[in-house]
This record gives structure tokens, C-alpha cells and sequence, in this order.
């Protein structure tokens, strides 16, 4: 007498290489969710992309009048504009991803409930959505430094990479604030305020310069402030980042892998406690 068994496999339960094989099964969804989500944000709406292409513009005139006209801080052969939105650029994409990201499970409560899919595809899609952003502001830059008479030199062709490592760390924090968001809804909330003032520790509206040296690892510990200060590198050729940011791209990396292997074991909770 032969009796049928139901086996379930949970992601924690799953390895890596089968994890990586169910998403690559489900990977349209990435596109799915991405497009469902430009079309709530852009679909019959003039503001939204408005609101993408001019909302740098009220912090940078804001610092460019204390930091380039008050305080005259020395930008090199950057025009401070072009200084400061150089590094809008990295900065407001990683805390529109790092905030997708660690709102996702949340926003997608219905869907959870309903249907069965591994989860991170839902934080790969916020890389896509606000990706969409990024290109927009990226275009903006463009146009802006070329008013300026800066125009891009060889050095683009890394900018990839520095774009690679803006989404990681992005997505480090963002999935870390996901799974934990999961039981403790308070994170949500407080995750962004914490976020929003690190700005005050990372150059974008100011160089590397002004700070004294005795607190220079600050900076060098911050792996945005790699990222942004790559961004000015490879988009005008200016000044090469300092080999001492690379001591924060081992924490990036282990906050990261971290942050997936917590997610991915508590990802199956998800239905039950959101």
C-alpha cells in the first residue's frame, strides 16, 4: 500500500544554489513588480516625473548658498552645483532603495498571502522602480554639467561599478530593515530618520577637506562616502578616491551577505505575522 507525501521546502530550508535556481523560476516577477510600481507612481501623472527631475534642485541651491557662497569651500575644478548634485544622485538613490527595500514586505501584504513566491524578488524589483529614478536624475547631472562646461571624460566607464556598490549598500541596510520590520513594525519609522542623518556624515554637499584628520576614518568607514566620492571621479575625472575607503567595503559586503541570509530565513514567517 503506497501513500502520497507532501514535502514543503521553506527558504531556510533550501541552499543556495536551489534558492538562486527558485528565483531564476520566478524572475519575471522582478519585471512584474517593477512595472506595477512605475505605473502607480507615473501612470497619469505629470508631478511624479516633475517631482524626479527638480527634487535635488531646492537642497542644492540651499547649500550652494552656504557652502559655495558663505562658507567657500573648495570644490576644486568642480563647480559646486555640479559638486553637490553629483552627490544628490547617490545619496537620494540609496535612500529611496534603502526605504523601498525595507518597506517591501510590508506594502506587499496582500500578495503575501495570497501566493507563494521567494521573497527577495520583491527587493530586486525596488532596484529596477527606483532605478528608473536614478536614470532621470542621471540625465538631469548630464545637462547640468555640460551648462557648466564639465563635460564627462574617460573615466565614466567605471561608474558601473560605483553604481554596483551604491545598490549594495542600499540593499544591505533595506534588507535588514525588511526582515526585521516583519515582527517589529517600530523599525520602519525610525530606520529612515536614522538614514536621512547620515547625510551629515557623508560628502555630498561638502568636500572630504573640511573635516580635520584625526576624524578622517569616519568618512573612510562610510562606504557612500566611496560611493559618491567615485561618482565625482568617473563622471568629470577629478580626484581619485582614497585607497582608505577600502576598509569599509569588507563591513558593506558582510552587511550585506548577512542581511540576504537573514532574510531569506525569515521570509517564510512573513504571511504569518505581517
Amino acid at each position: 500500500m503506497s501513500s502520497n507525501k507532501l514535502t514543503v521546502h521553506t527558504a531556510a530550508s533550501l541552499s543556495v544554489t536551489e534558492y538562486i535556481a527558485r528565483l531564476w523560476k520566478y524572475r519575471t516577477l522582478i519585471t512584474t513588480f517593477a512595472r506595477r510600481d512605475l505605473k502607480i507612481k507615473y501612470a497619469q501623472t505629470f508631478l511624479g516625473i516633475v517631482w524626479v527631475l527638480f527634487a535635488p534642485f531646492p537642497s542644492v541651491i540651499i547649500f550652494t548658498f552656504f557652502f559655495g557662497t558663505l562658507i567657500k569651500v573648495d570644490t576644486g575644478r568642480l563647480p559646486y552645483p555640479v559638486f553637490a548634485l553629483t552627490g544628490m544622485i547617490g545619496w537620494v538613490y540609496f535612500t529611496n532603495l534603502t526605504a523601498s527595500v525595507g518597506s517591501s514586505m510590508i506594502d506587499a501584504e496582500n500578495i503575501i498571502k495570497k501566493i507563494y513566491f521567494p521573497k527577495l524578488i520583491l527587493a530586486l524589483s525596488k532596484v529596477l522602480t527606483n532605478g528608473a529614478d536614478f536614470l532621470i536624475s542621471f540625465a538631469v547631472i548630464l545637462v547640468v554639467m555640460l551648462a557648466f562646461g564639465v563635460t564627462p571624460t574617460w573615466t565614466i566607464v567605471f561608474f558601473p561599478l560605483f553604481l554596483v556598490l551604491n545598490i549594495i549598500c542600499g540593499m544591505a541596510i533595506g534588507l535588514w530593515v525588511a526582515a526585521l520590520t516583519i515582527r517589529y513594525r517600530d523599525l520602519q519609522h525610525i530606520a529612515p530618520q536614522l538614514i536621512n542623518f547620515c547625510i551629515w556624515l557623508t560628502p555630498v554637499f561638502y568636500p572630504t577637506t573640511v573635516l580635520p584628520d584625526r576624524l578622517s576614518y569616519v568618512m573612510y568607514a562610510n562606504p557612500m562616502a566611496l560611493v559618491i566620492s567615485g561618482y565625482r571621479y568617473t563622471l568629470s575625472g577629478g580626484e581619485v578616491p582614497s585607497q582608505h575607503y577600502l576598509i569599509s567595503i569588507i563591513p558593506l559586503f558582510v552587511l550585506f551577505i548577512t542581511g540576504v541570509i537573514y532574510f531569506c530565513k525569515v521570509e517564510d514567517d512573513a504571511a504569518e505575522y505581517i
